[in-house]
């Protein structure tokens, strides 16, 4: 297939679908990954093409910015600049360019997707799609914890999120609500792939965010996907309490927590959610739901998701029972880190050109 017309069959971002047969959905989306990711990326602009006019959010190397494209009036995106400076001093020219080839590559309602591509003297730009009601984060903390109907439909959408992103021989590898978006729906969508890497066997890096990781990770003993599932486990426990189960102040009392996967179980959740969080945060990963011979169907045939219909959800016509009030509105109601955009500096010469080329 010509890789124009790979991307001619890029998912409508929000819907409604109409993918007939998941299975046939995941095969086709793991050829179409392996050609967009092993190719040029087809839709690069000039930087100028965009009016910039807020600042989002920060990262650890540059800004996530709310831009406008200039020849379509009213039509926004979020922008994350990263300086080519910071990757080279901290040897992360090669993550930065996994991360755009991943991001080019997807095409999965509840994943982010590259847009488009910029790249001036000092900066790389990644256009992605703005999903108006930020992340899940802030809903948490506006909720203070959701009602278990809200973290059970949010939690199918991961699952069908991850098992894509599996099916792909991808690891994500920091799942948590700073890295889910809501949108106007009220429907999700993953973000952030700084951290996932195409796996072959065993990885060893130590990463993620310290919450959220799995105990094989800490001991260093090497792991795979199942790590994504632990911190599905976190997530789940997390949305219904409004805390982490391993929350310590000391980082080495949090290791040895989540090593020895000592928490309390909340006695207000029902038995179904009880059961699923213990087959999810199971430090043996044999035992571990998503890592058994039967994969993630143990966790989307278990009891607590009973009542969604997968199909209809991957096609997102199953109403939000949350969806966001004045999510059409950039407000701090959303984006806590919101203020107005102050110019960064561009050098006159181009910077680091060999070391950016194949961006």
């Amino acid at each position: 297939m010509p890789l124009e017309t790979t991307y001619k069959t890029r998912l409508p971002l929000y819907g409604p679908l109409k993918i007939q047969s998941l299975e046939a959905y995941l095969a086709e989306s793991r050829e179409t990954f392996e050609e967009r990711y092993t190719s040029d990326f087809p839709y690069v602009l000039e930087v100028n093409n965009f009016k910039f006019h807020y600042f989002l959010g920060e990262g650890a190397f540059g800004k996530v910015v709310l831009a406008e494209y200039k020849a379509f009036e009213g039509s926004f995106y979020a922008v994350k600049t990263i300086r080519k400076k910071l990757l080279v001093k901290n040897g992360q020219v090669k993550g930065a360019l996994n991360e755009k080839r991943i991001l080019q590559s997807l095409n999965n309602p509840f994943v982010i997707r590259l847009e488009y591509f910029a790249k001036d003297q000092s900066y790389i730009y990644y256009i992605l799609p703005f999903i108006c009601a930020g992340e899940m984060y802030t809903h948490l903390k506006l909720w203070r914890k959701f009602e278990e109907n809200v973290s059970r439909f949010y939690a199918a959408q991961v699952v069908l999120g991850l098992e894509y992103v599996h099916f792909l021989g991808l690891v994500f590898r920091d799942l948590k609500p700073e890295n889910l978006l809501i949108d106007h729906h009220g429907y999700l969508k993953i973000t952030d792939f700084g951290f996932a890497k195409k796996l072959n066997g065993r990885t060893y890096t130590f990463c993620g965010t310290p919450d959220y990781i799995a105990p094989e990770i800490i001991t260093g003993q090497g792991y795979g996907k199942a790590v994504d599932w632990w911190s599905m486990g976190v997530l789940v426990f997390e949305m219904n309490s409004g805390y982490q189960p391993f929350i310590s102040n000391e980082q080495l009392k949090k290791f040895t927590n989540i090593t020895k996967c000592q928490y309390v179980m909340p006695s207000v959740f029902s038995g179904e959610l009880k059961d699923l969080i213990n087959h999810l945060l199971q430090t043996d990963v044999t035992k571990r739901f998503g890592n058994l011979k039967r994969g993630v169907e143990d966790i989307k045939e278990h009891a607590w998701f009973k009542n969604i219909d997968w199909l209809e959800l991957l096609n997102r016509r199953v109403a939000s029972p949350y969806v966001p009030k004045d999510a059409e509105t950039v407000s701090h109601k959303y984006f806590p880190g919101l203020k107005p955009k102050s110019s960064w500096n561009v050098s006159s010469y181009p910077e680091f050109t060999e070391q950016f080329e194949e961006f």
